[in-house]
């Protein structure tokens, strides 16, 4: 018998019951094509509720825009999702104008993953989260179709996974506290930085936290070399891991400059985009920080990895605000990297999946197939 076949014969015994979900509560799909052998692509808008409002260095905001994606072949639905933060500059209305450009029905084997994607990738250019949202939804269909969880199908140790930060947000001093009461079955914190509160929201953690280890994300929020090198000294002083993007992201110089002289590692996010940009920053960032939704998903993320590897930098898995779909798809790449920050579906309050779970701050992956997650019914 033809392995494919015989593949997908054994994962729809395994997962017969994973017939698309009704969407009545979140409102019907935006497109639905139902043709039996072929790949069948439906989505809709969903607006993530944050838990408390996100303050950034450059913008606050109390919810991300989001749009659900669901991907079919003979009964079989993976799921996946586009995250949209402001920096991105993706919106709903061009997220789902991508999607409903796609012809995926041409596809009779959902196995073809390159082709696939590279056809997803060439429709149009940018689009990162929108090309992401069939990307992680195709990853969970064929680890479903396989009866596998991805992290296996790589060859992952699950008993590797790191643990995970835990983000607290530029805010007043009360809120500040009450996050870091919610931060500590945490081992590692996570702190937004890039305004004049820096030093006091540190002090803060610090003293309610004096131990546990801390990183710093700056956000582009820091606009002086002298003040950046000045404050990464001063952040080594209190068990301080790493510094993520100091700068604007189109100072390129400058970040080489801090790197040479900065005791912490120094780690790129907004800069770092797609794999091209690993060789660009080696020598200008000691590591890079990679989030599903700039990468396009999970294909070129796994080649991240192992690129930036073989460069000896530093790997971070990162996340937008999202559901438990793209936290746990990221999740799925967590036992080969150095640092993980994977708390967004923690930061939102109507997650709509079962999906990866933070276990006395370590990653847990499930056993299940696929990505690992499980659609919360009425969400």
């Amino acid at each position: 018998m033809d392995r494919r076949k015989f593949l997908v014969g054994a994962g729809m015994g395994l997962i017969a019951a994973a017939a698309p979900i009704s969407l009545s509560a979140a409102g019907d799909p935006i497109r639905k094509v139902a043709k039996t052998g072929r790949l069948n692509l439906s989505f809709f808008p969903y607006e993530l509720k944050l838990r408390h409002a996100f303050n950034l260095a450059r913008y606050s905001r109390t919810t991300t825009p989001d749009v659900q994606v669901q991907l079919e072949y003979d009964g079989v639905v993976g799921y996946g999702e586009a995250s949209m933060p402001p920096y991105l500059g993706e919106s709903v209305e061009s997220v789902t104008k991508f999607l409903s450009s796609l012809d995926l029905t041409q596809f009779n084997d959902p196995f073809q993953i390159e082709d696939i994607l590279t056809y997803v990738d060439s429709v149009a250019p940018n689009n990162r989260a929108a090309k992401a949202s069939v990307d992680i939804a195709l990853h969970d269909l064929l680890g479903k179709i396989m009866g596998q969880p991805w992290y296996k199908i790589w060859g992952y140790n699950a008993e590797k996974t790191p643990v995970t930060s835990f983000t607290i947000g530029i805010d007043e001093e009360k809120v500040v506290r009450q996050k870091v009461e919610e931060a500590r079955p945490y081992k590692l914190i996570k702190v937004k930085m890039g305004l004049d509160k820096d030093q006091e929201t540190i002090n803060i953690i610090r003293e309610m936290m004096p131990d546990v280890p801390i990183c710093v994300d700056v956000n582009q929020g820091w606009n002086s070399k002298e003040h950046a090198l000045e404050m990464c000294h001063w952040l080594n002083e209190r068990n301080c891991l790493f510094v993520e993007q100091p700068f604007d992201k189109t100072w390129i110089d400058e970040t080489a400059w801090l790197r040479e002289r900065s005791p912490l590692p120094i780690i790129a996010d907004e800069a770092f985009q797609r794999l091209p940009d690993i060789v660009r920053f080696k020598g200008v960032y000691d590591g890079i920080n990679i989030k599903l939704m700039k990468s396009t998903g999970l294909y070129e993320a796994h080649k991240m990895v192992t690129l930036a590897r073989a460069l000896d930098m530093k790997v971070m898995i990162g996340c937008m605000t999202e559901t438990s779909c793209a936290v746990t798809a990221a999740a799925n790449l967590s036992p080969v990297v150095d640092f993980a920050d994977l708390d967004g579906n923690l930061l939102i309050a109507n997650d709509r999946f079962d999906g990866m779970t933070v276990e006395n701050g370590k990653i847990t992956l499930h056993d299940r197939p696929g990505l690992g997650i499980i659609p919360i019914p009425g969400l």
